[in-house]
């Protein structure tokens, strides 16, 4: 009889009497559990894609660059790249073995540019050399014939011109003008607000491997290795189930890697096909800058019509998003603000024109909040602007507008609001900031301070919470137990630091019922959880996390099974805690049942898929619920301007956020105070400059701001609104990724409010971001 024999005829392990039982530990789901990767980071052990150990013969790729916005490519002269030490290859068009075009679902955008250059810094082909700073100087070597033609490069110049890279988009409900010509006041009024960086750590990076019998291994900085997947094997010519692409984690995202991480890959990938040998391509910071796409700049304009209380009867409201010189992700990215351009409020009769504009500078692409802040800074906007016209408190305006029950309940993409918890969360937060006394105390400052101005602004936040295309709304996972009882859990997500492994391995433990740290997860990996959607929308815990639920469940679910049949009991009385199973009669060690288990041939390990329930949504008319549920907050911000050099401070900062149940308070906390500061940023001191010829100036930390640690106000107060989900989503939680990006519009309306203050006639022409030039323009101190 040999070894397997003897462990599976062996007598079961015997159960422990419940009374000797341990104390059960606390569930891990909505405990503060440090972030899986926090120890390994700090001490440097944490790998990326630059850490991991190249194979013998890597070869290293650098971009060749457009230095015109716009023109007809005539030649690429190599020969000085090509005579330099190292240098292996130059890779252009030509080179590409499938597809010219990448695998995007507009089409537009071609690997390398073919017959045209769309925008400085457009990749032309790639040098690859034995080492990165070889490829990088030959890069620059490369010379290029290219004979200029005419650059569209502001929003106004692509409006005049009808640029667009996909169709413009109405909607409408009600009768707007009726409204508007019945309202007893109007105002009308337009502003701008920039783009912003993603500014991640760990910039872009790809590392392709060719395999045996044309298969491929890619490594990538992704935040969705199923479209890097697609993407590499459309170039190749080659099908999907021969590239597998890993990510174990990102050094930072913010939606900058949804699609444009596909690129490197691709480049790589064509440059490893073409010379059979492994290419690594990292974008230094600076190329990183000129490369790659941004937050969408958008442009406004509006006619409002409201009652003396500020309720607004009528809007006209026209957006234009600069999408760069492809689509991009900028159809859903300019229909989600669209859909955000109410906000918090009810607008019953309302025309909105949405345009996607076409520019000969960067594609700008996927960042935190996907077009949700461009659509609600407009409309917080218009209420400051509403307040100071009639010489009231914004946020009685605010109030006066939010939606309610019944008739006003309705979005004006016809998604009624069945969560709505604005008016209680925003008068908790009135009291709890002392949001009155300070506007008091701020007045009475302003009245007797000539050069220093205070303002206050208590905005809300109203996100939607799925992704809008419906397809994207499902997620696979998969759960194994080890016969010594530890756990692995493998899905569809990507880790970029936001923590959703963690939570993984939180709903995980508590689904089996095991300690926290016996539970792994691993590396995003196509060749484990297939046709994953990326890491985006907030929804990365939503899907992926219960996906590894119902994993578990199944795990779960066979081991009880396996009890039952011992105990003579039914499955649904067997209980999975504190490392323990236990059922009517008997206790038994997690660890034993498994053993147990497996001697026995029950399946231990699992699948499992989710799909969001209850959405639907018609593309052609913007209307239906894309949405499973709204995540909600608001943030009270006090602010300073130094009205002689248009210097500003945040110096107070309030906030009450609804994450549901969290299944992680300090990781949900955390991300509300990245996001906020995040949003601060783009609205105060990153500014992105493009000259008159196409180049952007502002391409390295010594001329592009983020904040830093001493921009964090000392008294940064958050606070969870203590109510689950109302819709079943797993463990009662909310998505917190993006929505509190949008708390740090309260920061705009407190500087536009001190702005009002300084001027003396209830005006605030500030533009975003709110640089010290832009706070003196506001205040007519500054002459362009």
């Amino acid at each position: 009889m040999n070894a397997r024999d003897t462990q599976a005829d062996a007598a079961p392990v015997p159960a422990r009497d419940s009374h000797d039982a341990a104390p059960v530990p606390a569930r891990a789901a909505g405990q503060p559990h440090p972030h899986e990767s926090a120890r390994a980071q700090v001490a440097g052990a944490a790998h990326y894609v630059d850490d991991i150990p190249e194979i013998k013969g890597t070869l290293y790729a650098a971009p060749i660059l457009s230095t015109v916005a716009h023109g007809r490519l005539r030649g690429v002269d190599a020969a000085a790249a090509q005579a330099m030490p190292g240098v292996r290859g130059v890779l252009l068009s030509a080179d590409v073995p499938g597809d010219k075009m990448l695998a995007a679902f507009a089409h537009d955008e071609p690997v390398f540019a073919i017959d045209t250059v769309q925008h400085v810094g457009q990749v032309v082909g790639v040098v690859v050399a034995d080492t990165v700073m070889q490829a990088r100087r030959a890069a620059r070597r490369v010379v290029l014939d290219i004979e200029p033609l005419p650059a569209i490069l502001t929003l106004q110049d692509a409006l005049a011109a009808q640029s667009y890279v996909l169709p413009p988009v109405f909607v409408r409900r009600g009768d707007a003008q009726r409204a508007l010509a019945n309202a007893p006041h109007r105002l009308q009024g337009a502003f701008e607000v920039g783009g912003q960086e993603h500014f991640y750590l760990e910039g872009q990076i790809a590392y392709a491997l060719p395999l045996e019998q044309r298969q491929w291994w890619i490594y990538s900085s992704t935040q969705h290795p199923g479209e890097v997947q697609h993407w590499v094997a459309h170039a190749l010519g080659i099908e999907n189930n021969a590239v597998r692409v890993e990510c174990r984690r990102m050094g930072g995202g913010f939606g900058g890697k949804e699609t444009q991480a596909g690129h490197l890959a691709v480049w790589a990938a064509v440059a490893a096909h073409r010379l059979g040998r492994p290419v690594k391509l990292r974008l230094d910071r600076d190329d990183d800058f000129m490369v790659t796409g941004k937050r969408h700049p958008f442009a406004y304009e509006y006619t409002v019509g409201y009652d003396d209380t500020g309720r607004i009867q009528g809007l006209q409201l026209m957006l234009a998003a600069n999408c760069g010189f492809s689509a991009d992700l900028s159809g859903p990215v300019a229909d989600r603000a669209v859909f955000h351009s109410d906000n918090a409020y009810f607008l019953e009769d309302v025309e909105i024109a949405s345009y996607r504009c076409k520019t000969n500078t960067q594609s700008h692409t996927a960042y935190r909040g996907f077009g949700g802040p461009q659509g609600v800074i407009v409309i917080e906007a218009i209420m400051g602007d509403i307040a100071r016209a009639l010489g009231i408190d914004a946020l009685d305006v605010r109030m006066v507008n939010l939606y309610g029950t019944h008739e006003r309940n309705v979005t004006h993409y016809q998604m009624t609001v069945e969560d709505n918890i604005l008016q209680p969360l925003l008068s908790t937060l009135e009291h709890s900031a002392q949001y009155r006394r300070r506007q008091a105390a701020i007045a009475a400052w302003n009245a007797q301070t000539p050069v220093l101005k205070r303002g206050l602004a208590l905005t809300p936040v109203k996100f939607g919470i799925s992704f809008t295309a419906t397809l994207f709304n499902q997620a696979g996972a998969l759960v194994h137990v080890y016969t010594d009882g530890s756990v692995q859990a493998n899905h569809g997500g990507t880790e970029m630091g936001q923590g959703l492994n963690t939570k993984v391995a939180q709903i995980v433990a508590d689904e089996l019922g095991v300690p926290f740290a016996r539970v792994r997860v691993t590396a995003s990996d196509t060749g484990k959880v297939p046709n994953a959607s990326a890491t985006a929308a907030s929804s990365g815990t939503d899907l992926n996390g219960r996906a590894a639920q119902f994993a578990a469940r199944n795990v779960r679910d066979n081991l009880a099974g396996f009890v039952a049949g011992l105990d003579n009991c039914g499955a649904g009385a067997v209980r999975f805690e504190g490392g323990q199973v236990v059922s009517p009669t008997a206790t038994r060690h997690f660890d034993d049942v498994v053993g147990m288990a497996y001697a026995n041939r029950i399946q231990l390990w699992s699948d499992g898929f989710y799909r969001t329930p209850k959405i639907h949504y018609d593309k052609a008319t913007l209307t239906g619920r894309p949405f499973y549920y709204f995540a909600y907050g608001a943030a009270c911000t006090e602010v300073v301007i130094d009205t002689l050099t248009g210097e500003s401070r945040v110096l107070k900062v309030d906030i009450l956020h609804d994450v549901g149940r969290s299944i992680n308070p300090a990781i949900d906390v955390g991300q509300i105070e990245g996001g906020f500061i995040q949003g601060m940023g783009w609205l105060t001191t990153e500014q992105l400059v493009w000259n008159d010829k196409g180049v952007l100036p502002t391409h390295a930390p010594s001329t592009y701001k983020i904040p830093a640690t001493g921009d964090t106000p000392a008294h940064f107060k958050v606070d969870l609104w203590p109510a689950p989900n109302r819709e079943d989503n797993v463990y009662g939680s909310k998505a917190v990724g993006e929505p509190p990006f949008m708390l740090a519009i309260s920061v705009f309306e407190a500087l536009r409010n001190a702005v009002a203050a300084a001027r003396g006639d209830g005006q605030a022409p500030l533009q975003a971001p709110a640089t010290a030039e832009n706070v003196l323009r506001a205040l007519g101190t500054l002459i362009n």
